[in-house]
């Protein structure tokens, strides 16, 4: 049986109701204790085997929020990537001139050791 969680924050915990099963209300402490708290509730109830869905309840500041920090994350990740290979460019190019690790590294502002992992 596949059941909601719905968490809302209440004090220093998560108040959790499960709409599929009438009567489920139970408590966490932390968000990644909900499923097995609603798992032990269902079966207190006589449902075994409920596959659970955590859904927090969120203020919508809060959910603008989340949803902006992995928007940046991803965008850092993807920055992150692009940087590492114009970095490997970079080097590929100045090695095959002829120029020394240590040249290479002072010029595009990296440590000779990292100038040789990008070789």
């Amino acid at each position: 049986m596949k059941v909601t969680a719905r968490a809302t924050r209440s004090g220093g915990w998560w108040a959790i109701e499960v709409p599929e099963i009438p009567g489920l209300f139970t408590q966490a402490r932390r968000l990644d204790q909900v499923a097995e708290m609603v798992t032990d509730a269902a079966s207190m109830l006589g449902h075994h085997q409920v596959e659970v869905t955590v859904e927090p309840q969120l203020s919508t500041a809060d959910t603008q929020a989340i949803t902006a920090a992995k928007t940046r994350r991803a965008q850092l990740q993807a920055a992150e990537a692009a940087a590492a290979a114009a970095s490997r460019t970079a080097v590929s190019r100045l090695r095959a001139e002829g120029l020394p690790v240590r040249d290479v590294a002072i010029l595009i502002g990296v440590s000779p050791q990292r100038v040789s992992a990008l070789t």
